[in-house]
């Protein structure tokens, strides 16, 4: 009998997966930026139709061509570009800062994401409201009378005259409809597409690839064009007008109720959806595949 029994072989060694490293936090306004650039003439006519009396999306098409040319349909996209490297940046940036305070994954329940869109749309809403307000009235300029027309050359003209002609108070026009739209897109949009994603994962027919993130992205825009309709038109609206009076947001939901019955609230909804629907493939299939330009720079460093 040995005077030491031999020591049991010790368990191999299973090395830790390396946590993921989180990604730039300002993918997502980039992929918002791209993908607005592209559906900058539908979006255009949806601001138009419901500052306007247009009477519908073709007849708005038509007339800012007839009257501006081709290049007409581009208006204001300087407007769109601070708004989208504000507001959507921070809006994708607050929605993963959001889930992580939660505990939340792809996989939890609906209402957690939501809860995560919720919590960032507050904060975007807020923060991405100057570059709202200067989108809208670049966008809305040409389709008034010319003596009514802002005329601003472009973005930074727009922000610094309102400052000095109307008041540092000019910058959160319509803020509250804004903000209460911001909730609405970030909790349906953002928070639809990973309940999508996530759902069509469980099943046998995806995998995680640009199929998956086509089909779930346009389910997401079709949820989003009918929860933010209302406050969309609101927003459009009082951002829209200028001078006293104008920005009661109960003021404007009476006279249009009024002059135009309870359907206004959908006004443009065809329009909408039309922009919103291919921005939102744009948008997360642009991120997805930034998603993969980061994680192959990684994994070849």
């Amino acid at each position: 009998m040995s005077a030491q029994a031999a020591a049991p072989p010790s368990p191999p060694l299973v090395a830790s997966k390396p946590k993921k490293q989180p990604y730039p936090f300002y993918l997502g306004g980039v992929a918002a930026t791209i993908a607005a650039s592209i559906t900058h003439p539908l979006d255009l006519t949806k601001v138009r139709l419901q500052a306007s009396g247009d009477k519908g999306m073709i007849q708005s098409i038509k007339k800012t061509v007839r009257t501006a040319g081709v290049r007409g349909l581009f208006d204001g996209i300087s407007g769109t570009w601070m708004r989208q490297m504000s507001y959507s940046l921070c809006r994708f940036w607050a929605y993963d800062e959001s889930k992580k305070l939660l505990g939340a994954t792809p996989q939890s329940p609906a209402w957690v994401l939501a809860t995560a869109g919720v919590m960032a749309g507050s904060i975007a809403g807020v923060v991405g409201n100057p570059g709202e307000v200067v989108m809208v009235r670049l966008q809305g300029d040409f389709a008034k009378p010319p003596e009514k027309r802002f005329n601003y050359k472009h973005c930074f003209d727009a922000l610094f005259r309102m400052v000095r002609e109307e008041g540092p108070s000019s910058l959160v026009r319509g803020v509250g409809p804004n903000v209460f739209r911001s909730i609405l897109m970030n909790s349906s949009q953002l928070a639809s597409y990973d309940f999508f994603k996530a759902e069509l994962l469980k099943t046998k027919y995806f995998d995680d690839n640009i199929a998956c993130h086509f089909t779930a992205s346009c389910a997401a825009g079709t949820v989003a064009t009918t929860v933010c309709s209302p406050a969309d038109v609101l927003k459009s609206r009082i951002m829209n007008a200028s001078g006293p009076g104008s920005s009661s947001t109960i003021g404007v939901i009476r006279s249009s109720l009024a002059t135009e019955g309870p359907m206004f609230m959908f006004k443009g909804w065809l329009p909408a959806w039309s922009r919103l629907q291919p921005t939102t493939i744009l948008i997360f299939l642009t991120l997805e595949q930034l998603k993969n330009v980061v994680d192959w720079k990684r994994g070849s460093l």
